[in-house]
């Protein structure tokens, strides 16, 4: 495997590489907003972020800041050594539909319990991510859902060359 060359974070910059495995859960603060076809689908400021090594931050928000009649519940499950066990939602906004935008834990893991519920949209399957309305740049593959804004630096696990870490 290649060296990592991990990006020396600035002034008020968080490198990936400080996260830690397995994951840490913080409260934020921080003005969250998702939109899907025009419509902001989701907005809270009570998210919780997972901080976990070489990944962006991952975003949840409360199942009540979100417009849930714009959401369906999607195929599939998955599981996160972490976590547990993730079901999806699709999103359809009038003639718009998205499958699996995001996921939510039912039953989440002692250490994620503050999260069951919550959900986590993947940046790349919805129209726009806002992080305090900076426009989020999704992480890269199909499988992760980090936001990657100026306040981190990587690199970042999904980008290319980066299967084997």
């Amino acid at each position: 495997m290649n060296k990592i060359k991990r990006i020396e974070p600035g002034t008020n910059q968080e490198s990936v590489w400080d996260y830690p495995r397995p994951p840490r859960l913080e409260r934020s603060l921080k003005h969250i907003r998702v939109e899907f076809n025009g419509v902001t689908i989701a907005e809270t400021s009570r998210a919780y972020r997972v901080l976990e090594t070489s990944h962006p931050p991952v975003y949840y928000i409360p199942l009540e800041d979100i417009k849930q009649e714009y959401l369906i519940p999607g195929a599939g499950q998955s599981f996160c050594e972490f976590k547990g066990e993730a079901s999806y939602y699709t999103a359809k906004v009038g003639d718009k539909m998205a499958q699996n935008v995001g996921w939510f834990y039912k039953n989440p893991t002692a250490g994620f319990g503050v999260i069951k519920n919550y959900v986590a949209f993947y940046p790349a399957r919805v129209d726009a991510c806002y992080i305090d309305d900076e426009k989020v740049i999704p992480q890269a593959g199909n499988f992760y859902g980090g936001w990657i804004t100026h306040e981190v630096v990587g690199p970042f696990k999904g980008e290319p060359g980066t299967s084997g870490w």
